[in-house]
């Protein structure tokens, strides 16, 4: 038989109450359910649905819904109400007068997720994901009464247009019905995965069904048959328990099928459920079965003692039943088993009753169990464009995620297809900043390494170590590659602000004026206002990255260089492809000093020698001095691309070998070492390294971080 959508035209208020009193028994609270029912009721008056019947019955069967999973009062009454400022006569503070402010926000929460409106689909889909995602981190009631005004709409899909019908059930399938299972709604989850699995894929659907149905009578014979054994087997080592079998759903069959499955092979087509008093008797039910019925290797999974992130308990086991045929056991608490059909939901029923803070404390529950939320609210305050946002919900939040465990047993959720790195940025960002390596099930492994559910990983962390930015090539999770991003940015900032600071010196130097002496308070405060930025150092910054010039920063003081431009004078060059520029020769030899290794970028000065071109020197080279006054202008021509060769000195405070350490520093640069070697000191260790460079900004980055390194005093150029 094939199923049917389960819709109740024929609802009245009575059905509803009902339910509702089965765990809501507060007067206050029941009449401002009949409130909200009489109130909308009186909105929708004369409206009707598109397949026809009064518009009032899709609300009362949204309320109905939200029973079903033991909703709190304000979330029935705004089930009852969740259309009526969006398609009644009604205002905001028409609602909040009669139901106050908490229901009324949980009605326009609803209402924002209703009214987005685009020109591209994509434009849609963003947009949605981001009021979902964002609305469940405010107050998780929003999506649930969603959730439930979405079902019916599913089950009455019929009366649009197909077009639309498979618009809506995408976004029931690509994101309703993941939010569900984070959220532990079981039933809202699997009807969802059913519904739209019929208006995408009937064929399939109906195939699937019309097999279930032939093979119904067998199935429930042997399901019968285990059923009764099992239980006689728990009755004789007197465990109270309850026995249910489980329907597997259409859409659940569907996956495993398109996974390359045969119907036949399929175990958990027969189920059992079984449940008892206490967390002990789970396991003691478990090992009574396995006694008499031998278990399928590799199949048990205990989510009891590891909870699933929508805080799901069970034992699952999967054994040889009667007749050689296989059952997928699963055995929980009677109060787990209401978790796992009614996720966070079930927490109403507990606390309705217990106070009128529930749905604080449901939303505190919320935040405290599901990682779920913490990344979603962490991805909705990152800086990120829409379609990265909408990449990592579907990524992080909406997909399987995998747990993995540190060594103290402590359980981390990570997206599939995260490696160690994301697990370190997981625990701490600090941790994930000064990872080095990583064991796994006592294994050492790459950092690039795939996790996978149940690794336990340990970090291996060194405190003068620092990210690579080789690890956005294979991180996962877009948490760890925001981070590792912030701490680039943040260190280019300070290159950039050291750079300027030093070009303004120099500047400052050429025209005579003290640095000190000129960036006093009065001085600041007019240059901040003059280029439009807050202080000195954003000052520094802007000449640092070229977006503000180092004259337009001290004209602001010393009008007297504030003069007409010069007439550039036409210059020659060697060729197109020739490092240096020489003005006013053609056809020299020209020839980088070796005293001082200038590369591209740095201030330079050219020296003409007797015989031998032009050698061109850094404009510090300590050789300048001793020259004779044969030196000109020369500069960089920005049209060549290649790396130079330069030496660096690393002095550092200590006689420990820290080679690797400066070599693992360096090749996140990308940079060429073609020599490193000690120079060894009574009390320290100095570090000589040769290596080759495409400039002084890849130098200064290098040069930065090498310095962040604690046993690091102080990085130079060498001179020789």
């Amino acid at each position: 038989m094939v199923p049917t959508s389960k819709v109740k035209d024929d609802i009245t208020y009575e059905d509803i109450l009902e339910k509702i009193k089965s765990y809501i028994d507060r007067e206050e609270q029941l009449e401002i359910i009949e409130k909200a029912y009489l109130f909308a009721k009186e909105k929708h008056e004369g409206q009707f649905r598109k397949s026809g019947e009064p518009y009032i019955i899709h609300p009362m069967n949204v309320a109905l819904i939200l029973t079903t999973i033991y909703a709190d009062y304000e979330t029935i009454s705004a089930g009852f109400l969740h259309d009526v400022l969006e398609d009644c006569d009604c205002t905001s503070e028409e609602m909040e007068e009669v139901f106050g402010k908490g229901i009324t926000k949980l009605v326009q929460g609803v209402t924002k997720l209703s009214k987005i409106h685009f020109s591209t689909e994509n434009e849609y889909l963003i947009d949605y994901y981001k009021k979902i995602i964002v609305g469940m981190s405010e107050d998780v009631r929003v999506i649930i009464v969603k959730l439930a005004d979405r079902l019916h709409n599913m089950r009455t899909l019929w009366a649009i247009p197909e077009d639309r019908q498979k618009v809506k059930a995408h976004e029931a399938l690509d994101i309703l019905a993941p939010i569900a299972h984070h959220l532990g709604i079981h039933k809202i989850k699997s009807e969802l995965e059913d519904l739209s699995l019929r208006y995408l894929k009937p064929d399939v659907f109906y195939d699937i069904a019309e097999k279930l149905n032939k093979t119904k009578l067998e199935r429930d014979k042997t399901v019968y048959d285990m059923q009764r054994e099992v239980s006689d087997l728990l009755i004789e080592h007197h465990i109270p328990h309850e026995i249910k079998g489980r329907a597997k759903s259409i859409y659940s069959i569907y996956n495993k099928l398109d996974k390359g499955k045969k119907f036949s092979d399929i175990y958990d087509l027969l189920a059992l459920r079984i449940l008892v008093n206490t967390e002990q008797e789970c396991y003691l039910a478990l090992g009574i079965i396995h006694s008499k019925f031998r278990p399928l290797p590799k199949r048990f999974k205990d989510y009891v003692a590891m909870p699933k992130a929508n805080m799901y308990q069970s034992l699952h086991t999967t054994v040889f039943g009667i007749d050689g045929y296989l059952f997928e056991i699963q055995i929980r608490t009677y109060e787990m088993d209401e978790v796992a059909e009614n996720g966070i939901a079930s927490h109403w029923a507990y606390k309705e009753n217990g106070g009128s803070n529930s749905a604080a404390n449901l939303q505190s529950t919320t935040e405290q169990k599901l990682q779920f939320f913490k990344s979603i609210i962490d991805l909705s305050h990152d800086k990120m464009s829409s379609e990265e946002f909408v990449n990592s919900v579907k990524d992080e939040v909406l997909n399987n995620n995998i747990y993995c465990f540190t060594p103290k047993g402590d359980v981390i959720e990570l997206p599939k297809g995260a490696t160690p790195v994301d697990f370190a940025y997981a625990i701490h960002t600090r941790v994930g900043e000064t990872t080095v390596g990583a064991i796994v099930n006592n294994n050492i492994v790459p950092l690039n390494y795939e996790l996978k559910n149940n690794d336990i990983v340990k970090i291996n962390t060194n405190k003068s170590s620092s990210p690579s930015k080789e690890w956005l090539n294979f991180v996962k999770s877009t948490k760890t590659k925001n981070r590792i991003k912030s701490y680039f940015t943040k260190n280019d900032r300070e290159i950039y602000i050291e750079r300027g600071k030093y070009t303004l010196e120099k500047e400052l130097r050429k025209r005579k004026l003290v640095f000190s002496e000129f960036f006093n308070d009065e001085n600041v405060k007019k240059i901040c206002e003059s280029v439009k930025v807050e202080d000195l150092e954003e000052v520094y910054l802007g000449v640092g990255n070229e977006k503000i010039t180092p004259n337009s920063v001290i004209n602001v003081i010393d009008k007297v260089q504030d003069v007409p431009v010069p007439k550039v004078v036409k210059m020659s060059t060697k060729s197109i492809d020739a490092d240096i520029i020489v003005s006013g020769i053609d056809k020299v030899k020209v020839n980088l000093a070796n005293c001082c290794n200038p590369v591209y970028g740095d201030e330079i000065v050219g020296y003409i020698t007797k015989g031998n071109g032009i050698t061109v020197h850094r404009l510090n080279c300590h050789n300048l001095s001793m020259l004779e006054d044969r030196t000109l202008d020369v500069s960089w021509n920005s049209n060549v691309n290649k790396k130079y060769e330069t030496c660096i000195l690393i002095y550092t405070d200590t006689t420990d070998n820290h080679m690797m350490d400066l070599l693992q520093t360096i090749s996140m640069f990308s940079i060429n070492v073609d020599n490193i070697k000690t120079i060894s000191k009574t009390d320290k260790i100095v570090y000589e390294v040769d290596c080759y460079v495409t400039g002084v900004e890849q130098l200064d980055k290098m040069t930065l971080a090498i310095k962040k390194n604690t046993f690091v005093e102080k990085v130079e150029r060498a001179m020789r």
